[in-house]
């Protein structure tokens, strides 16, 4: 005899498993736009943002043989270069875990919009930059107005997909970082024709150009990128009246498939100081910094100082050259972030091993690049060094949304993904003020002392790649997703053991 409640629950299950299949054989592209329309915006943004970032490390070879450098334009000792370089760091690290946190009680996409609008305006304003002190100023203030950016795409991207295939997706836009510095290198030779035009140098008008056009997308983005995939807007009361409306996000159909896509480790709740206390508490999270602190400090330090690295390799190189020869650094970057990630969210229970493969790799990098006998060999070692740097970073960020969203939902993801990014970054204030232009010392060893410093801090960050592996398995952590899934199995199947026993009971009282 059939009840009432086994038909009830017969067709519930029939209609998530219909679900479920559909959702695995479509693509994601195909069955959520928005996730297309979502990524996109992600990669221009973060193209614009890394520019305006990175462009400093080029000005400061621009127009060398014109003496209209940036810092012979305005009179910059090396002090100054390294804590201009270092002060935007700072920034980060202070506002990153305040300003994530203020992504999970508005429109995530609003805050996004200002992040980038804000940085699009500093970017834009040191084209006018006359003196040492706006210059150590506007970095600081650069660095503060971009906290939480990076962070808060991972946070926003967990809203749209289960952690364990992210990796490959903030590899997608990761990769605008890398295309980024190569088109920089590439465009700043052109700006370099223009040195003097209406008085302004070659990186002023550099400066300029991407300043404005950062503007206009981060304006956009209140259009452009979708809100919380919900399937009802927000209610338009207080702030929400001053951004534009924008429609559902999700029809019926695709919020069924986001739900089943995302029910196995999303959970989202009202959080509270005791949560955030509790995220901060957790000892996995200070591996995931520690591994963060070396290939991120390792690769702003390669960012910044690029051309300085190629000047000391042959300082006979033009700044034309110099500017040219960076773009296939970041060009190798790109090739492997496209190769690992995809891989490390196929076997995204083995993170450490796709973590700690491309770092050894920086390790081989750095060492052609300070021992190799001929100019072209050392060049080639950075390039080994950009390979290995591409994926390291993306795998530690969905890494770390891939403990903490299960254990702490919202709030861990915001706030472990700004954790990690903002202490983190300690090593990129390492890198941008101690070496290179910073240890005067270090000018007539090629570097040499510089390059094995950010030599030790990947070295480090291997071994604490070890170290998260060995903490969690010791925590009793689920290591895969099939784990998290066959957990949930087997509580569906012991309930409805439950309820066939009822109904057999039901049975024995009546017939």
């Amino acid at each position: 005899m059939t009840y009432p409640h086994q038909i009830q629950r017969d067709s519930r299950r029939s209609t998530e498993s219909s679900i479920f299949v559909s959702f695995r054989v479509s693509n994601d592209l195909h069955v959520f736009p928005r996730k297309c329309l979502t990524l996109t915006a992600l990669w221009c943004l973060y193209f614009l943002t890394s520019a305006i970032r990175s462009n400093v490390g080029l000005a400061l070879t621009m127009n060398a043989a014109d003496h209209d450098t940036l810092v012979e334009y305005l009179g910059l000792t090396s002090h100054d270069t390294s804590l201009g370089l270092a002060l935007y760091y700072v920034g980060y690290v202070v506002f990153d875990v305040p300003f994530n946190l203020i992504m999970t009680r508005i429109a995530p996409h609003a805050w996004i919009s200002r992040v980038v609008t804000t940085i699009g305006i500093v970017g834009a304003c040191m084209a006018a930059m006359k003196a040492a002190w706006s210059f150590i100023f506007l970095r600081l203030l650069l660095g503060t107005m971009t906290a939480g950016l990076w962070p808060g795409m991972a946070y926003y991207l967990t809203l749209w997909y289960p952690p364990h295939r992210c990796a490959q997706r903030i590899g997608f836009y990761f990769t605008a970082a890398q295309i980024s510095a190569a088109v920089v290198g590439l465009v700043s030779a052109g700006f370099q024709y223009m040195n003097m035009v209406r008085d302004l140098t070659g990186f002023a008008w550099m400066f300029l150009i991407y300043g404005l056009v950062t503007i206009v997308v981060g304006i956009s983005l209140l259009w452009w990128l979708p809100d919380r995939p919900k399937l009802k807007p927000d209610a338009r009361v207080g702030w929400r009246r001053l951004i534009p409306e924008q429609r559902p996000v999700l029809d019926e159909q695709d919020s069924k498939l986001h739900f089943v896509d995302m029910k196995a480790t999303y959970v989202a709740h009202a959080w509270t100081l005791k949560d955030l206390v509790k995220v901060l508490l957790d000892v996995r999270l200070y591996p995931l910094v520690l591994m963060y602190f070396g290939v991120v400090g390792t690769g702003i330090g390669l960012q910044n100082f690029a051309t300085v690295i190629i000047k000391s390799i042959n300082p006979k190189w033009s700044s034309v050259d110099l500017s040219l020869l960076t773009a296939p650094i970041w060009i190798c970057d790109l090739i492997g972030i496209l190769i690992v990630t995809p891989l490390s969210d196929r076997f995204h229970n083995h993170r450490a091993i796709f973590f700690s493969g491309p770092s050894l790799i920086i390790i081989a990098g750095l060492i052609v690049t300070t021992y190799a006998p001929t100019h072209w060999s050392r060049y080639a070692g950075l390039l080994i060094t950009g390979l290995g740097l591409g994926p390291t970073v993306p795998i530690c960020m969905t890494w770390t949304a891939e403990i903490f969203q299960p254990r702490h939902g919202e709030v861990g993801t915001a706030v472990a993904t700004a954790v990690v990014s903002g202490l983190g970054n300690l090593g990129s204030i390492t890198t941008t003020y101690a070496l290179y232009s910073g240890w005067a010392a270090d000018v007539k060893h090629g570097y040499r002392n510089s390059n094995m410093v950010m030599l030790a801090m990947v070295g480090n960050s291997i071994l604490f790649a070890a170290v998260c592996t060995l903490l969690r398995r010791a925590l009793g952590d689920p290591m895969t997703r099939e784990q998290q899934w066959a957990q949930q199995h087997n509580l569906q199947k012991k309930g409805e053991e439950e309820e066939e026993n009822t109904a057999q009971q039901t049975d024995n009282i009546y017939f």
